[in-house]
């Protein structure tokens, strides 16, 4: 049976070819030497030639093995490159690690987090999506996303919800408004207000909670227009076409004509890592860490604010 020039018949020529001497050769590989002699015989009538001139004098190479080294040694160190890569890659410090967000969490401590995971793994490459919660749940399913963060994650079939941050609700409101003046509103005092939001279908959860903030005080808000992203929301709160609520985070987001006010609530939204339950991507966990410890910290409280600005922040 004929039989096929394995990676170790490899290693032994080289180390022949290096040293010019089975016993030094040997002892390099921590072998004895009748068992290299057998092997570096076994690859000669594999090739079908001789490999080393065998003297009194010494060993030679032969012009065959002068072709052959140089060519066993790119297949090593290729193998050895690959072995390296593989175990990088499942060391997670090396491939593609595809991120999906809502925006309004890139208005908390998420970009010290991202910035911090590239700085400690520059060989991975981080891809960030900004989707609203549906498209992500819907992007984590069919694998196109790695994780996601969330604004108000709903639990479903092949996906797993981890709360990271729980933020009050806020009022957005022109600067003219004749609540402008107050320290602290309750959901109640806008009543008979209208109201600037997001369609329920870009995040069913985080809609029925900002609703369940009003109606817990017997009013269900009359949403006049919607809008994509907390910017054209607050923008649009300005233009006076109404007043939102929105996660304390997006006081973050400064507009001028615009104030934001503390509300008095137990109600809460709540920003979320979704991903499949088994971690298909090694990157994965490193990157949670990283962001589970920045989210560890006590994020800063938002106060209302009029200046400073931060980029797109939808649901």
């Amino acid at each position: 049976m004929k039989r096929e020039i394995e990676f170790r018949h490899l290693r032994y020529f080289l180390a022949v070819a290096e040293t010019l001497h089975f016993s030094r050769a040997a002892a390099q590989l921590g072998m004895a030497q009748p068992p290299l002699s057998q092997q570096i015989r076994s690859l000669e009538r594999m090739l079908g030639f001789p490999l080393f001139d065998r003297t009194t004098r010494g060993v030679r190479l032969t012009k065959v093995a002068q072709y052959f080294r140089e060519r066993a040694l790119d297949s090593v160190t290729k193998i050895q490159d690959d072995v390296e890569m593989a175990r990088r890659l499942g060391r997670g410090q090396e491939g593609v690690l595809t991120v999906g967000f809502s925006g309004s969490v890139m208005l908390t401590t998420l970009p010290q987090a991202i910035e911090r995971y590239r700085r400690l793994h520059p060989k991975v490459q981080l891809r960030l999506r900004e989707l609203v919660t549906a498209e992500q749940a819907s992007s984590l399913l069919d694998g196109s996303l790695d994780l996601g963060f969330l604004r108000d994650g709903e639990p479903r079939d092949g996906l797993s919800i981890e709360s990271i941050l729980r933020e009050r609700f806020i009022a957005v409101l022109p600067t003219r408004h004749e609540l402008a003046a107050k320290t602290a509103i309750r959901p109640g005092d806008l009543r008979n207000e209208s109201f600037v939001l997001f369609a329920r279908r870009m995040g069913p959860l985080a809609f029925d909670r900002t609703l369940a903030c009003c109606e817990a005080e017997g009013f269900r808000p009359n949403v006049v227009q919607e809008a994509p992203q907390w910017p054209t929301v607050v923008r649009l709160v300005a233009a006076g076409s109404g007043i939102s609520l929105a996660p304390a985070c997006v006081a973050n987001f400064a507009m001028p004509g615009v104030v934001y006010k503390k509300v008095r609530s137990r109600h809460w939204t709540s920003i979320d890592i979704g991903l499949r339950p088994k971690l298909d991507n090694p990157a994965i966990e490193a990157f949670l860490g990283i962001v589970r410890r920045q989210f560890s910290k006590k994020e800063p409280s938002a106060a209302p604010r009029r200046a400073g600005a931060f980029g797109n922040s939808g649901r």
